[in-house]
């Protein structure tokens, strides 16, 4: 069975959708069996491995409001290993068309269940609200991973996540856990992103990720090109973060089948 991972925080600009991207083509360099699902209507996961949102006929909006089996909609990537769930500008109608459906919170977790088995991992990309949507991605969840950005007003707004996923533990989801914090947009050349680090690992201790991603010139390039970083420059600070990232996950959950070893890659 594989494991559902929400990549969530309700604050935008944080590095969501770029670790939801870059995170799944890492594990799929590893040759782990990787789904990625977009539950952002902003649909840039979709877009972020070369679909255009806009020719995408059938996603997750009507895998969650009209029962279409998500087998059904996945589309394969041009990276190996790697699948997506995609979605398009009908998602943003879904939360309201969900409210009056039964058990409408756990409509994700239905779509996901029937496929769950064919993966290792499979990965949401939250969008940026707590709304009905991320309620669902929660809930369909095992764990979570955090982006924090390492800026001022870093840790504004976690609380009331952290709370969200305490409210989801009591109610709809009594197993999802924090997997962990991720530390992102980290600039080695500034005092403030080193405290930052610094007032994370402080409050949080080993839920931080001991990996954290740098700001990097080719990581923000390679969704105009509708590739991972690994595709657009696998030698870049980016990609190596992202494999690494992937490698400490792999690790925490005890996994052994670590390919490429051959592959040296620091852990900054």
């Amino acid at each position: 069975m594989g494991k559902i991972i929400a990549i969530a925080n309700q604050k935008g600009g944080v590095g969501k959708t770029t670790t939801a991207i870059n995170l799944a083509a890492s594990l799929a360099a590893l040759e782990f069996k990787v789904l990625l699902v977009d539950a952002d209507p902003q649909a840039n996961s979709t877009s972020g491995v070369g679909f255009d949102p806009k020719n995408v006929k059938v996603g997750l909006y009507e895998c969650m409001v009209q029962d279409l089996e998500a087998q059904q909609v996945i589309l394969k990537t041009e990276i190996e290993y790697m699948d997506l769930l995609p979605c398009n500008i009908d998602l943003v109608g879904a939360e309201l068309e969900m409210v009056q459906l039964p058990s409408r919170e756990k409509k994700m977790k239905g779509v996901l269940e029937k496929i769950k088995s064919k993966y290792d991992f499979i990965l949401i990309d939250c969008s940026p609200s707590l709304g009905l949507i991320t309620l669902n991605s929660l809930t369909a969840a095992d764990t979570v991973i955090i982006p924090i950005q390492c800026e001022y007003f870093a840790l504004d707004g976690l609380g009331k996540l952290l709370n969200t996923v305490k409210i989801v533990q009591r109610t709809t989801n009594a197993h999802l856990q924090i997997e962990g914090m991720l530390l992102t947009m980290f600039d080695m050349r500034l005092r403030l992103s080193n405290q930052v680090v610094e007032e994370v690992k402080t409050h949080f201790q080993q839920l931080v990720f001991e990996t954290i991603i740098h700001r990097n010139t080719r990581l923000s390039e390679a969704p105009s090109f509708g590739v991972p970083v690994i595709s657009h420059d696998i030698d870049s600070k980016g990609a190596i973060n992202y494999l690494n990232l992937a490698r400490e996950l792999v690790q925490r959950n005890g996994l052994t089948k670590m390919k490429n070893e051959d592959k040296k890659v620091i852990i900054n």
